[in-house]
């Protein structure tokens, strides 16, 4: 089967190819085959991207998407009381079904907002239900996704079993990878995070870690445990020293401005990770206290490091939320930028709507003024999966009423206020 895109303003964001201010992209059986100019292919399918501007989907890797459920309602809250709502207050009372449907409804959220490819980092752990509800959403929505299995927020419980369980439901391949969500040796020991490490190692697998203090680093790099394979999570306030480990080991990092700057975590490390050779990457976090879609990302870092040294391009948060997170993820043989040969996981975005007409710097304006409206296609592995702004195939009201319910439910079950005055008080 093939597919062409024709007409539109292509950034590739393959530096070979560069852009094209008028271009076409050729998709076979799922896969890019060719990006030029003008292609001709009278058997393809034509997709009209005239007006639009044609980019590769975006990749977010780092959200908690099982709480999906509670959107918005962490708007006003510290971390602290992020933590004492959602793992204390309300996550013991989540089924597999409220896993189910508030990870779906956060995945098709995020592809609806032109995120193709998302790690779901998972720690709302109880049974392997739960862990198999989750597995299944991610498997019934479409794109691509990475099941990152931790072991629960605030647990020292071994992941051992549950990693190698769930490996071998995912063995086969497909469009859902498995890796393995550490919680770091501040929270289990140096010991226990050396054997989450090995494990890792063993299976092939990626590893995320919420870096939340000073020292974590130099902790894991004094035991030789830093890997390539490993993206630390936040880091805010850790030091220039730090950063150069990760980035002599290859490591990545995760930044999730929002989330950050809103929870009292402090500035985003962007500019501190590029001067320690890192290339930073981009993700939502959570949607009770931040918005889902990646545009209000870009434009939450780009004002916070401008406003710190006014170093960073349009260009440079693209790369940060596509190129750079394919590669944290070990998919940049796959997807994150137009490149023949990877997968054809792209975008297609108006530029006919007044929020952003008219275009005069595409890079710039997807930067500064994008937003998940302007979202009008989206191919994942060359499947059209929304068009004209629509998701294909998906009942939305079925699953929003299915959602409430959950949302209701659990509520009602923890006792806590949907009003907008739940304040949860953090315990001593």
């Amino acid at each position: 089967m093939k597919t062409l895109i024709t007409g539109g303003t292509v950034i590739t964001m393959d530096p070979a190819l560069g852009d094209l201010t008028r271009g076409d992209v050729l998709i076979e059986d799922g896969r890019i085959t060719e990006v030029a100019p003008h292609i001709d292919a009278p058997d393809a399918e034509v997709i009209d991207a005239s007006e639009r501007i044609v980019m590769p989907g975006f990749v977010d890797n780092h959200r908690h998407a099982w709480q999906t459920a509670f959107r918005g309602a962490g708007s006003d809250w510290t971390f602290p009381q992020w933590s004492q709502a959602m793992h204390h207050t309300v996550k013991p009372h989540y089924t597999p079904e409220d896993v189910y449907i508030g990870t779906l409804m956060g995945r098709l959220e995020a592809l609806h907002s032109g995120v193709t490819t998302m790690l779901d980092w998972y720690h709302v752990a109880q049974t392997h239900a739960h862990e198999d509800a989750a597995v299944a959403a991610l498997t019934d929505a479409p794109g691509r996704s990475v099941f990152c299995l931790g072991a629960g927020w605030g647990t020292d419980a071994p992941v051992e079993d549950d990693i190698r369980r769930v490996r071998d439901i995912l063995t086969g391949g497909g469009r859902i990878d498995l890796a393995l969500g550490m919680r770091g040796p501040s929270h289990t020991g140096i010991d226990t995070a050396a054997r989450e490490i090995k494990l890792a190692d063993e299976l092939g697998l990626r590893i995320s870690l919420h870096v939340e203090a000073p020292g974590t680093i130099t902790e894991l790099a004094e035991h030789n445990l830093l890997r390539h394979t490993l993206t630390g999570v936040h880091a805010n306030g850790i030091g220039l020293d730090e950063l150069r480990m990760l980035a002599d080991a290859g490591a990545s990092l995760s930044i999730s401005p929002d989330v950050e700057l809103k929870m009292g975590f402090g500035a985003p490390m962007t500019g501190l990770a590029l001067d320690a050779g890192l290339r930073p990457t981009l993700s939502i976090d959570d949607v009770p206290s931040a918005g889902g879609d990646m545009f209000s990302t870009l434009r939450t870092t780009f004002a916070a490091q401008r406003g710190i040294d006014g170093r960073l391009r349009s260009r440079d948060l693209l790369g940060f939320a596509t190129v750079n997170a394919a590669a944290s993820m070990g998919l940049a043989h796959r997807t994150g930028s137009l490149t023949p040969g990877k997968d054809a996981d792209i975008i297609i975005l108006r530029t006919d709507d007044l929020t952003i007409f008219p275009v005069t710097a595409p890079a710039g304006s997807i930067v500064s003024q994008g937003h998940p409206g302007l979202v009008h296609t989206v191919l994942a592995a060359g499947r059209v999966v929304k068009h004209d702004g629509v998701l294909v195939g998906v009942d939305l009201p079925a699953l929003r009423e299915r959602l409430m319910a959950s949302r209701d439910r659990i509520a009602a079950a923890a006792d806590v206020a949907l009003d907008g005055t739940w304040e949860p008080m953090p315990t001593a």
